[in-house]
């Protein structure tokens, strides 16, 4: 029998006793008067004499993470997941069936003290408990307390267990809140309206994406988990909303890596008379106003490097940085028109080992030796702008270059977090890529954008000029809380089942 069963067998056994002692196994409430966190807060600065000359008084509640016993006195320590204060037991100050009750109590248990605050001879700061309370038995042994839990995968899979033993966790968690809340008070304060949008549509649209696919039996009609909120946003742009966002929850039926989860939070907003340039400069001002928020100043730690936030961001032209790329990793120049054509850019591409796109035309290609030459050296905050029309369906093209549309996305430590363009508004030319991306379907890019109609009516009503980004809240978070995967930070991340699942 393993060392984790006869644990398991033993603190079954204390809470028979425990309930033999009278004590329900798993009472309803616990009136506190103080998280522990408040109380820490409130009184770490006390000392001795003036937590003596100033009684506090105090009832609360949390897990144990460390008991040690000395005949008849004990110490505990509670943790409420955030702070973690020490408790005195002592047989002359509580109850018998208190103190028999403690002698029975395990490393994880959940449990509710009364006392009063005061400093022990080492000067911890430490509740004097009159009165212990039963809360909950921890039936599973938690890792070793010196070595918490390493394992990455357990992690992920029994976040609990990560956020029990792993402090500085929750902490991540508390900046991915803090970085939504700024997000949204920065959008309100400068007139934007907050919506929400459907999760379950009949059409797949607004990004170039696999979609999850489900079925409504009442209507007998497939449906498709949204891969982006776009299409139902610009409708409102239509119908007068000038200023428009959503928080949003997003679903490709995708690969998963350190930046991808199948599902995942995205911003999106849309802003009626402004084009692609005015968002670079409201991106860099809504970023650095949000770094400053959430982590305290503009200079932010990601791995090996200080990302700083303040703007103004680098900008690179697509053609011209891959261009650019293309010609030191070859040794001969390479140039914008060569990129241009679909037999040069195949040729440069081969050379340069960058597989092809499927059903993939120069755009596709020429946005492809981009990503392989520089994605990953885009450490700094970057707009890489002005794409390709191709991979472009939704975007409006400049008005000298048809083959280009007004689009960047910004990257930041080696990945895009962000994306935007002028919104394309012409209804006739809507229905061209509309059109154009039902060929590419075709030809096997499963990818490609549908046909949709009712969107197209909308923008023949007249839609304004206006620009449009979506902001991915995951990879924002990572950055700014220095975690490498985007799975450090959401709560519960896909994960492909255990045989003993």
């Amino acid at each position: 029998m393993s060392s984790e069963v006869v644990q398991a067998e033993q603190r079954k056994a204390n809470l028979e006793a425990i309930k033999a002692l009278g004590f329900a196994a798993y009472p309803n409430r616990f009136d506190a008067s103080h998280t522990v966190s408040q109380l820490v807060d409130a009184n770490g600065g006390k000392g001795a004499e003036e937590l003596a000359a100033s009684p506090v008084d105090t009832t609360a509640a949390g897990r144990i993470v460390s008991i040690r016993n000395f005949g008849k006195a004990a110490f505990l320590v509670l943790s409420d997941g955030r702070r973690r204060i020490q408790v005195y037991l002592r047989q002359d100050a509580l109850s018998e069936r208190d103190y028999a009750m403690s002698k029975l109590l395990d490393f994880g248990d959940q449990v509710g003290v009364a006392g009063y605050l005061f400093r022990t001879k080492t000067n911890e700061l430490s509740i004097h408990a009159t009165k212990l309370e039963f809360l909950a038995k921890c039936f599973l042994p938690l890792p070793e307390k010196w070595h918490g839990l390493q394992d990455v995968e357990v992690r992920h899979r029994q976040r609990y267990l990560d956020l029990i033993v792993n402090p500085d966790v929750r902490k991540v968690f508390e900046i991915r809140t803090r970085t939504v809340s700024a997000i949204r008070d920065f959008l309100t304060g400068h007139g934007f309206l907050e919506v929400e949008t459907p999760m379950m549509q009949p059409l797949a649209g607004g990004a170039l994406a696999r979609p999850f696919v489900t079925h409504h039996n009442a209507l007998d009609i497939k449906l498709y988990l949204r891969v982006a909120p776009e299409l139902y946003l610009k409708r409102l742009t239509v119908g007068g909303i000038e200023r428009v966002f959503e928080i949003n929850r997003n679903f490709r039926n995708e690969g998963i890596s350190t930046q991808h989860n199948p599902e995942f939070t995205m911003l999106e907003f849309y802003w009626a008379y402004v084009d692609y340039q005015r968002l670079m400069t409201f991106t860099e001002e809504l970023l650095s106003a949000v770094a400053a928020e959430v982590v305290g100043a503009t200079k932010c730690t990601f791995g090996e490097h200080t990302i700083n936030m303040a703007a103004p961001f680098r900008r690179l032209s697509l053609r011209h940085a891959a261009a650019e790329a293309a010609s030191g990793r070859l040794g001969v120049t390479v140039t914008v028109d060569e990129l241009r054509s679909l037999d040069s850019v195949t040729q440069i591409a081969a050379r340069l080992g960058v597989e092809r796109p499927k059903g993939g035309g120069a755009g596709k290609i020429a946005s492809a030796i981009f990503e392989a030459l520089w994605e990953k050296d885009l450490i700094q905050p970057t707009f890489v702008y002005d794409f390709p029309t191709e991979v472009s369906p939704l975007s409006k093209q400049r008005a000298d270059d048809p083959d280009t549309v007004e689009r960047f996305e910004l990257y930041i430590g080696g990945f895009e977090v962000a994306n935007a363009f002028s919104e394309l508004n012409d209804p006739v030319e809507q229905r061209r890529r509309f059109e154009a991306q039902l060929a590419d379907r075709a030809a096997g890019d499963q990818e490609a954008h549908a046909m949709d109609e009712d969107y197209v009516r909308a923008l023949e009503y007249g839609m304004p000029p206006a620009g449009g980004e979506g902001i991915g809240i995951d990879r924002l978070v990572m950055v700014l809380s220095n975690s490498p995967s985007i799975r450090d930070v959401i709560l519960f991340p896909l994960m492909r089942p255990r045989a003993d699942e």
